[in-house]
């Protein structure tokens, strides 16, 4: 998309009306942050602390262990993995999650997200055998918690920002559209051949013929129930979740029907039977493996990794009390819950975003809750087991197939659209070339994707500057001119910092690109803003090309969360005289060309 020349009377008014809107929500921001100013003192803390608000925790474990159970049996039937291991995994997560800290307000366990990555693993691992395949992916999952424990300890976790918002949300629509995809078997009630999403969907026509009818008829209402109640907010489904709804109505219309048991959850009557142990002998022994080994250790904690760390900042948007996740902390938890995790039989686990959100509203205060879900779990597993095997197969069908939807809805393909041509480009891209391979190749392919165009529009904005009095003599100063712009969107953009103690106002002066793939270089900057500050700002000069996506989100959010968190006020000087690139407030901006080149040439 050409960008559009730089209007001064249109930018001038649509900043002041943006300045008009903010001034509006300021006095709203100033007044809840008077009412919550004590509130604020008192922030509920993780750790003994944190025991004082043990009958909130209690009630809101409770509640999110109802969420728990349907979550975790589907996700673990979906990873191809027994139904008890997705126990398993959420009752190791809230023992030792809350122990480790790193968030406040997030239940772990294990991810529907990660489903796809395990049961390909799982497949790839066991060349077809699933109880094979099931230890030695158990080993995988152990490696790679080890990982994340490492990368925890060299503080990596900030390089999660890199991955360009677009290629993230294509990963998380891939998913989507995988879970979709992989849990048809279950909903239609017949197994399938094929693994691959484009197997089972060229597969889906010949099995609808031989298709269950009961299964699909429980399978239809369940998802029509949780379509028809994701449309009300009623305050009643906060204690009654939807899930819970269906598992009862599943369990209800089993029983009426009469389903065959291999329709339904079976968990061994003898629970710890069904714990299963990595088979790391037979992983090292097979040097065959190794290769795909390595493939699904960096899967699962590039995958992990980027999951966990956007639901924590996430979750720390909607939390009451306005707290800061530690990325590195709750890397660390994560890995050693991994590593805890796979020694019993466990999945992956990571924070997860329904019952964190569930947490929430239901009053949580810490990650007390997170314990209490664990150990209402455990009593679940151990008293009500018989009930938990009511529950057919179909109904966690419908719970993952409704969460795989709300990751790949049309309305997230109609925002990319929306903010730009690029990130349209960069988002269906990453979604094609994970579906043809998997989760790594498809977050690697998009964020190479997203470099490649980046720099194409950073080298074409330099040549129409350069026009006039500086075009490039040959092809050699051309290539120069682009192997220097490539090497500047890794660079810290920062050219100086200053704070005035006296009107308490801290300035950041930037005169290079701000991309993605120096956002970690931003941030450490963003970290260095002293706490007593009133003011901050930042100048883009003429030096900043252009402001991606990502990071004209980031500073966007930066700015939200200063104004509601700290009452500062973020001014971003120069940030409007930036051409957009479409009509979308988050859209990439380019340097305008006619005021770029009057400064370069009376610098020159």
């Amino acid at each position: 998309m050409e960008s559009k020349l730089f209007n001064p009377n249109h930018s001038t008014i649509e900043f002041e009306k943006m300045q008009l809107d903010n001034q509006i929500q300021k006095d709203q921001i100033v007044e809840e942050t008077n009412k919550q100013s004590q509130v604020e003192l008192e922030k509920p803390e993780n750790g003994l602390k944190g025991l004082k608000h043990w009958r909130e925790d209690l009630v809101a474990g409770l509640i999110v262990s109802l969420v728990s159970v349907p979550l975790s049996l589907g996700i673990a039937v979906a990873s191809g993995a027994p139904p008890i291991a997705g126990i398993i995994s959420s009752i190791i997560a809230g023992l030792i999650f809350p122990f480790l800290g790193g968030a406040y307000m997030t239940i772990s366990g294990p991810a529907a997200g990660l489903a796809p990555v395990v049961l390909a693993a799982i497949v790839a691992l066991g060349h077809g055998n699933m109880g094979v395949g099931y230890k030695l992916c158990l080993a995988a999952i152990c490696f790679a918690g080890m990982v994340q424990i490492f990368l925890s300890l060299v503080k990596a976790a900030r390089l999660s920002a890199m991955f360009p918002s677009a290629a993230i949300e294509g990963m998380l629509a891939s998913i989507g559209l995988l879970i979709i995809a992989k849990q048809i078997p279950n909903f239609i009630g017949h197994k399938f051949q094929a693994h691959e999403f484009f197997g089972i969907i060229s597969e889906l026509p010949a099995q609808i013929l031989v298709m269950n009818p009961k299964v699909l008829a429980i399978s239809a209402v369940c998802l029509f129930i949780l379509i028809g109640l994701s449309q009300f907010k009623s305050p009643h489904l906060k204690i009654i979740p939807p899930q819970l709804i269906v598992v009862f109505v599943g369990i209800a219309m089993g029983n009426v029907i009469g389903l065959d048991p291999n329709s339904l959850i079976q968990i061994p009557d003898k629970v710890l039977s069904g714990v299963a142990f990595p088979d790391f002998q037979g992983l090292l022994a097979n040097h065959a493996l190794w290769v795909s080994v390595i493939g699904c250790v960096l899967t699962l904690t590039l995958v992990d990794g980027c999951e966990s760390l956007a639901t924590i900042k996430a979750i720390d948007k909607i939390d009451p009390y306005h707290r800061n996740s530690n990325p590195d902390r709750t890397l660390l938890a994560m890995g050693v819950s991994n590593v805890c995790s796979s020694m019993v039989g466990g999945l992956t686990i990571i924070p997860g975003g329904i019952k964190s959100t569930t947490c929430i509203l239901s009053g949580g205060k810490t990650l007390w809750a997170n314990f209490y879900n664990a150990i209402f779990l455990l009593i679940y597993l151990f008293l009500a087991k018989d009930l938990i095997n009511m529950i057919p197969l179909g109904v966690l069908a419908a719970i993952l197939m409704h969460i795989g939807y709300k990751l790949c809805a049309p309305k997230r393909w109609a925002r990319m659209a929306k903010i730009g041509w690029e990130q349209l480009a960069v988002f269906s891209s990453t979604i094609i070339m994970t579906l043809a391979t998997d989760l790594l190749w498809g977050l690697l392919f998009g964020t190479a994707l997203k470099f490649m165009l980046t720099l194409v529009f950073y080298v074409r904005n330099d040549l129409s500057i350069l026009v006039g009095y500086r075009k490039p003599a040959s092809k050699i100063a051309l290539i120069k001119l682009i192997v220097n712009n490539a090497k500047r969107m890794f660079s810290n953009p920062v050219v100086w910092r200053k704070t005035d103690e006296k009107d308490g106002i801290h300035v950041i002066y930037i005169n290079g690109p701000v991309v993605c793939f120096n956002s970690m270089a931003m941030n450490r900057e963003i970290e260095r803003i002293p706490a007593n500050v009133q003011k901050v700002q930042f100048f883009f000069g003429p030096g900043v090309a252009l402001i991606d996506h990502t990071s004209v989100t980031n500073l966007i959010a930066f700015s939200t969360t200063m104004k509601l968190r700290r009452n500062v006020e973020v001014e971003l000087l120069g940030f409007d005289l930036m051409c957009r690139c479409s009509k979308d407030e988050a859209c990439m901006r380019v340097a305008n060309p006619l005021i770029q080149s009057k400064v370069a040439s009376a610098a020159a």
